[in-house]
């Protein structure tokens, strides 16, 4: 994994070396290892921070230019076929310099052209190619958000770069303003989803989106991959067959995955994903290690399950145990390599996982996507079971609704049942935070409409099948993309690799050709990865309560984090720059001391935004 940084322009000079190569070195945590530039000495020029994976030798530095010279690119990620693509190109007498699959990359655009290539690849990345010939920059992101690329535009200059701050705090960017109706979203959402910055003019590449920004000035976006929908004509409905080639898939997945030349392990949890990747992952490396961090709560620990599960699939297995001291320890630390408002506090515990998981493996292979594929969420259930009194008008739904919660405890409907649409209900689901208390705390809220994401925007009057993959979808791109964001950040300030098997596009389509009554019931969550991990490892799944991966943050805020999260939440010129009623911000805060009310989404909302804010100034 690595780190990239760029600008493009048509109005203004570049920076100087010496400047851009500082901001370059910003990523010197995404890549430890070397620091590489090119420039045409006019327009453009592009750097490079290594983390190194395949091909240790200096051949593998970046920016690295194709076979013919005239593409030139910064690549972050991995190309998980590039072997096979290798192969073909080969065939096709390409010539080659390393073992890496940034050059297998470069040298297929060169060959095929970016927009074939791009339909051939399968992996996790982000890069940016300059084509000194018709004098274009090209930037890509990857089909599932994995690796970040942020950017700013400006009358045809274009900055861009791996770290948000690289953009937001460039010349071009540091006297511009912020854009309240993503500061809104940020409050209510509690991170800024791509395509959005917080900074006026900077933006996010969307996942599988690629920009083009041409020597007249003028940008291009496109989707080059979307989340496919659903074909309910040729779903796989029998059992037995589809855990065998979820099986098949996912082995696959892993394989692929485990190509390195560094030393390579797993998490693993006391859930169902992260067991199945690492007993796949042992099928090809007996002698890998898992990783697991627990707590000192036993209300969020699950180490007595992850170690069970390891025992049962016989790997080697390192467990640590987190609690307010050692998260205390390293809140600053994993703070400052947001370089963006984010406010998810599991942030904490995946710094500290990733930091003692160092030392097993520079390559972590994770579980995350398994909930989004296969409806591992409450909220599945939440929704879906109000889908057939969408009939009724809303007047009659509020009546159905006081009988059901009256009567019955709210065992068959519940509040989804009283918004506009199951849509717009399903998206309330992950906002903690509500349109009084974001404008009482910011009256100048009042005025900015709120932002609705795109892919809440499906109808009430689907089916079934239909309604949980349009909330499958819409779960990719909205609470996914937070996870991709936490552990991007949190891996990368330890510089270690995370990859995700269930989020490799082939595996991804294949996931959807399994019909989703296999993997949803009422009560079920998960049924078809629950069945194949019994299947491959007998006693499994172990019963228990799944806990999440999170901390007691709203003790924590009374004792341990008390006295750091108020002075930061009552910095004056945070409260004057923001316009903060320091009135309504005091209120919640003794609510929350006093025990009134439990705050803590909004107060560590609002604490990520005063240490952004912060470092954003310095």
């Amino acid at each position: 994994m690595c780190g990239i940084y760029g600008e493009f322009f048509k109005k203004n000079q570049l920076s100087s070396k010496d400047l851009f190569l500082t901001r370059n070195d910003l990523n010197s945590f995404r890549g430890p290892d070397m620091s590489g530039y090119w420039s045409n000495d006019s327009n453009c020029q592009l750097g490079f921070r290594r983390l190194s994976i395949l091909d240790l030798s200096e051949r593998g530095n970046q920016p690295m230019t194709s076979f013919d010279s005239r593409y030139v690119i910064v690549f972050n990620g991995e190309i998980y076929n590039f072997q096979a693509l290798k192969s073909d190109l080969l065939k096709q007498s390409i010539p080659f310099k390393t073992e890496t699959d940034s050059e297998v990359l470069v040298n297929s655009i060169a060959h095929y052209g970016l927009d074939k290539t791009l339909k051939m690849l399968d992996g996790m990345f982000a890069f940016a190619v300059f084509d000194t010939k018709e004098n274009k920059l090209d930037m890509v992101r990857d089909f599932a958000g994995i690796k970040p690329l942020f950017y700013s535009f400006d009358e045809g200059d274009v900055v861009f770069g791996s770290r948000y701050d690289q953009v937001s705090k460039h010349d071009l960017n540091k006297h511009n303003g912020i854009d309240n109706s993503v500061l809104r979203m940020y409050l209510k959402r509690h991170y800024m989803p791509a395509p959005y910055g917080i900074i006026k003019k900077t933006f996010q590449l969307r996942p599988g989106e690629h920009v083009s920004i041409h020597t007249d000035g003028s940008i291009h976006k496109n989707i080059y991959w979307e989340f496919p929908d659903l074909n309910t004509s040729s779903l796989i409905e029998d059992q037995t067959k589809a855990v065998d080639y979820i099986k098949e898939e996912l082995s696959a997945s892993v394989n692929a995955q485990m190509v390195s030349d560094v030393k390579l392990g797993t998490f693993l949890s006391g859930g169902i994903d992260s067991p199945l990747i690492t007993y796949l992952a042992k099928q090809n490396d007996p002698e890998i290690q898992s990783y697991s961090i627990g707590s000192d709560s036993n209300k969020h620990d699950e180490s007595q399950v992850a170690t069970a599960y390891a025992e049962k699939i016989g790997c080697k297995f390192r467990l640590d145990k987190m609690n307010a001291e050692s998260a205390l320890q390293v809140l600053d630390d994993s703070m400052k390599h947001l370089k963006e408002p984010f406010a998810d506090f599991s942030l904490i515990p995946t710094y500290l996982l990733c930091h003692h998981a160092k030392k097993i493996g520079t390559v972590m292979l994770s579980g995350d996507g398994g909930d989004e594929l296969f409806y591992g969420y409450q909220r599945f259930e939440s929704v879906s079971k109000n889908r057939k009194w969408f009939k009724l008008p809303k007047p009659l739904r509020y009546i159905a609704y006081g009988i059901d919660k009256l009567l019955f405890n709210k065992k068959h409907i519940n509040e989804v049942l009283l918004q506009d649409s199951l849509a717009k209900a399903h998206q309330g689901l992950h906002s903690r935070s509500n349109d009084t208390d974001i404008e009482a705390l910011f009256p100048n809220l009042k005025s900015v409409d709120n932002i609705d994401l795109p892919h809440y925007s499906y109808k009430n009057d689907l089916s079934e099948t239909e309604l949980l993959h349009a909330m499958r979808k819409a779960e990719y791109y909205d609470m996914m993309q937070k996870t991709l964001i936490k552990v991007d950040r949190m891996s990368m300030a330890n510089s270690v690799e995370v990859r995700v098997p269930f989020l490799k596009k082939s595996f991804i389509e294949a996931a959807l050709k399994i019909h989703p009554k296999l993997a949803f019931k009422k009560k079920e969550k998960k049924l078809i990865l629950k069945r194949l991990l019994g299947k491959l490892i007998p006693g499994t799944p172990i019963s228990h309560e799944k806990k999440g991966f999170s901390i007691p943050l709203t003790d924590w805020l009374k004792k341990d984090l008390k006295l750091p999260v108020q002075e930061s939440l009552l910095d004056k010129d945070f409260i004057d720059t923001f316009q903060l009623s320091e009135t309504e911000l005091r209120r919640i805060w003794n609510m929350h001391q006093n025990g009134e009310k439990d705050y803590k989404w909004v107060l560590f909302t609002l604490y990520s935004l005063a240490k952004w804010h912060k470092q954003q100034n310095e």
